[in-house]
């Protein structure tokens, strides 16, 4: 059967980039209209920001009973001064984050093993800052299974857009949501400001090199917005993943 859609996408940016509002737009395109204009079939999300927020809410409950908060802390350090706000105690949680998104496409396959037979895709989400690691980190640690299969779209806008679209999307009233949390301006400053990403795709203008992997990858520009617009955003979109596609088909 000739292929259709796209196996896995990892989808990539600073915070608040636009990749909730992609998504979001994709589960309200019909499936046939998703397939034909994007390369993408009914779809599954793995997004690591609702393990990150299920630690915090774990950990706050451990301290309501008595006990030792595990993995975060309720303020931090920056710049020789002390601020409220979640933030892990070891960088090494933001991998073992990974290795979560990893045990959760694991699982996919493991209860469908023919799950990409069927014209479906795996939405892989995340936001990697150099203060935590990076996206070369983050990539090293995605599984073999994920990385051969896989290919990446991210979603491009400066530090200061990332920023500014935090501060819109920030409902304090739902902190866990995927599409209205947000971060204190400083704690965005102290985790995202300094970002690989150029560095890390800088080798090659197709491919992300990973290990003994090639993936593809397709940037979108949201520079200025554009996935507040319905219409254009699905116009830049398919022009992106018609280009992902051909590189995804041939390498």
């Amino acid at each position: 059967m000739k292929k259709r859609v796209f196996d896995i996408i990892i989808l990539n940016g600073r915070p608040a980039a636009g990749k909730s509002e992609i998504i979001d737009y994709l589960k309200k395109t019909p499936i046939k209209e998703r397939i034909d204009r994007f390369h993408i079939g009914e779809f599954h999300e793995i997004d690591d920001f609702t393990f990150l927020w299920e630690q915090f809410e774990d950990d706050d409950i451990m301290e309501e009973m008595g006990l030792p908060r595990i993995i975060s802390n309720r303020e931090f350090e920056y710049k020789g001064k002390t601020y409220p706000g979640y933030v892990f105690k070891e960088k090494w949680y933001w991998n073992f984050l990974i290795k979560k998104i990893n045990l959760n496409y694991s699982k996919i396959i493991r209860d469908n093993p023919d799950y990409h037979k069927g014209n479906k895709t795996v939405f892989i989400e995340f936001a990697r800052g150099s203060e935590h690691g990076g996206f070369k980190s983050a990539y090293n640690y995605l599984s073999n299974q994920i990385l051969k299969q896989a290919v990446t779209l991210y979603i491009n806008v400066t530090w200061e857009e990332s920023l500014r679209k935090n501060r819109r999307r920030f409902n304090p009233d739902k902190p866990d949501s995927v599409l209205e949390h947000g971060l204190e301006d400083i704690k965005m400053e102290k985790l995202y400001k300094e970002s690989d990403w150029k560095k890390f795709s800088s080798s090659n203008s197709n491919f992300l090199k990973v290990k003994e992997y090639k993936v593809p990858y397709g940037i979108f520009e949201n520079m200025p917005e554009k996935t507040d617009k319905p219409e254009v955003m699905g116009a830049l979109l398919k022009d992106v993943l018609d280009k992902l596609w051909k590189i995804y088909l041939g390498k």
